[in-house]
């Protein structure tokens, strides 16, 4: 069982809650990018650089993911694919990705796409904030307590239940 990040637009402060995720709870952590990624010293902490190309990372994840591990990205279309792998799926706001939702995620996503194609500002996010990261440690924390390895590490108790 392992978590996987799709790390280019990955924030950093949700990178450093995974890292002490990661050591805490002796889940293996694998961040994806296209970029030469710095990484906490750690057997249980990796990042693997895929050369420049449209969707290369996510292709690495959705190759190495299996059923029933975690990937963090913001990326609709990787998520759709995540989640027929039988994996969870979670963006860095802390929001899941489900099989009830994904369909009307990619069909917004497309027609942003054609919005912004003919010329139409769309905008983009909203600058991540604290509460998003407090929501994401949150939603986090709870996989965790019902996924991680349990041994030595101390799992974070759970205080709901995110999508099995």
């Amino acid at each position: 069982m392992s978590i996987w990040v799709d790390a280019d637009a990955c924030p950093a402060v949700v990178k450093d809650m995974l890292y002490r995720a990661a050591r805490r709870t002796g889940m293996p952590l694998t961040l994806v990018a296209n970029a030469f990624l710095r990484v906490p010293a750690s057997p249980l902490i990796r990042a693997i650089q895929v050369p420049a190309g449209f969707d290369a990372a996510d292709q690495l994840i959705v190759e190495r993911v299996a059923a029933g591990e975690l990937v963090i990205t913001a990326d609709i279309p990787l998520a759709a694919a995540v989640l027929a792998k039988n994996a969870h799926a979670l963006d860095p706001r802390g929001n899941w990705y489900t099989p009830g939702t994904i369909e009307e995620r990619l069909r917004m996503r497309s027609m942003l796409d054609q919005l912004r194609a003919s010329g139409v500002d769309t905008g983009g996010p909203a600058a991540f904030s604290a509460r998003d990261g407090k929501t994401f440690a949150g939603e986090l924390d709870r996989w965790l307590a019902r996924h991680a390895p349990r041994g030595d590490a101390q799992a974070p108790q759970s205080h709901g239940k995110p999508p099995a």
